[in-house]
């Protein structure tokens, strides 16, 4: 057994567990926001970098990079300083920036849409579905709470494919190959 699965095995952290309080509606419009944002984004016809740095900005106006990027380093946040914690979660943007920024390269052509949103647990889940050129239409789930103190998507699924479950595992097998140095994870994610 890996350092980190018996880690994962023995604490588990949380995300929004705090009474519910964003609205349906205020969480759809955010959505919205976001895929209007994404829309131009991808009918820009920028260069591939340029469609990354715009995510980035995307990401920084509507996700809750800190939750997602605790999240996704798992319990090893838990030893992380609070120094590491900042420096970590400035390369984690930067990562997944980069990595959707490129996924959202695939839409180029295509166009985002809203379709409804629900209350679920303490967040809302704003369904979205993904037009694409020459393909099956694919659907996009973003999930949304105010528990940052803004209304703020801290997950999506795509095609029931779970970011925050996938990124936590990768980020945790590099974790993993860097020995559980939280600094050469840094690093590395930096590099990329």
């Amino acid at each position: 057994m890996l350092r980190r699965q018996f880690l994962v095995g023995t604490v588990a952290l949380t995300i929004p567990t705090s009474s519910f309080a964003v609205s349906p509606s205020a969480a759809q419009s955010m959505v919205e926001d976001l895929v209007d944002d994404v829309n131009a984004v991808i009918a820009s016809g920028a260069s591939e970098q340029a469609m990354i740095d715009q995510f980035g900005q995307i990401l920084n106006r509507y996700a809750d990079v800190p939750t997602i990027a605790r999240y996704c380093l798992g319990v090893d946040a838990r030893r992380a300083t609070a120094s590491q914690m900042a420096q970590y979660t400035d390369a984690f943007q930067d990562y997944i920036a980069s990595k959707y920024g490129r996924r959202f390269r695939e839409f180029v052509g295509g166009e985002v849409r809203v379709v409804g949103s629900e209350a679920v647990k303490s967040w809302v889940e704003v369904e979205t579905t993904v037009l694409l050129r020459g393909r099956s239409p694919l659907q996009m789930d973003w999930h949304v709470s105010d528990r940052s103190g803004r209304n703020a998507f801290f997950n999506f699924i795509i095609e029931g494919v779970n970011m925050l479950l996938t990124e936590r595992e990768e980020i945790g097998a590099m974790l993993d190959r860097r020995r559980g140095s939280i600094d050469a994870l840094i690093s590395d994610m930096k590099a990329v």
